[in-house]
């Protein structure tokens, strides 16, 4: 099938198929400074060989699970063997928002909130948005500020905080059954024919997960992941 590249990203290549839909390809470069990993961090730092291979693969697990609950994505099909997954084509929210559901106070939101929450204190299900926007910090945005700015509407807006908190129940579960503990999940959401559809990747640089209490990075989650998957 013929591609034509649209675009490079930090950690995937995007190519746009013969048949309308889209192939992202998964790198093996990673996000952070100075030779040390950081999902959170926007400049690519250094590479892992085979974590696009597991992203994809923890991804695809994810995509296909969400399917047999009726939840819609942008997934159509993967090829591990090559890091591709193919897509629906889908456009963002503005220039690109982050959408974060909270099962913990931790991270950015116990900074924020921290005079009024203890580190830790189960949330529920809170979800909240952010604009991608690095020079900014990712501001938060607020649900009447997205329909002022026409983003998003009002409707659209319930049916990602809907969406965001059935994925992560379904997340949250799946983990718990192995022992881990998900804390807060950042999700990408767009529309293809007006529909909201859950975009991009879910995989454990997206996740802030614990065991026994103890923070696990991405990488090693990976591995405790498919130790049993």
């Amino acid at each position: 099938m013929a591609m034509t590249k649209i675009y490079t990203g930090k950690t995937k290549d995007v190519f746009q198929l013969d048949n309308g839909n889209v192939l992202l390809k998964f790198k093996d470069d990673c996000t952070g400074a100075d030779g040390v990993f950081d999902p959170g961090a926007n400049t690519v730092g250094l590479q892992i060989e085979g974590v696009g291979k597991v992203n994809l693969k923890m991804s695809v697990y994810y995509f296909e699970k969400l399917r047999k609950a009726g939840i819609k994505t942008h997934y159509v099909s993967a090829n591990l063997d090559e890091t591709t997954m193919e897509v629906l084509p889908g456009k963002v929210f503005g220039h690109g928002l982050e959408v974060i559901c909270r099962k913990r106070a931790v991270g950015s939101f116990h900074r924020r909130y921290g005079e009024y929450i203890e580190e830790g204190a189960e949330l529920p299900y809170y979800v909240e948005m952010t604009f991608k926007n690095d020079e900014k910090g990712d501001p938060l945005v607020t649900k009447e500020a997205l329909a002022a700015l026409g983003v998003m509407n009002e409707k659209q807006y319930d049916a990602i905080v809907e969406m965001t908190q059935k994925i992560t129940k379904i997340i949250f579960d799946d983990l718990k059954e192995i022992g881990l503990d998900l804390y807060d999940i950042k999700f990408e959401f767009g529309y293809n024919d007006n529909e909201v559809i859950l975009i991009d990747e879910i995989a454990s640089g997206n996740m802030r997960v614990y065991k026994d209490g103890e923070y696990i990075d991405p990488m090693t989650l990976s591995d405790l992941f498919f130790a049993v998957r």
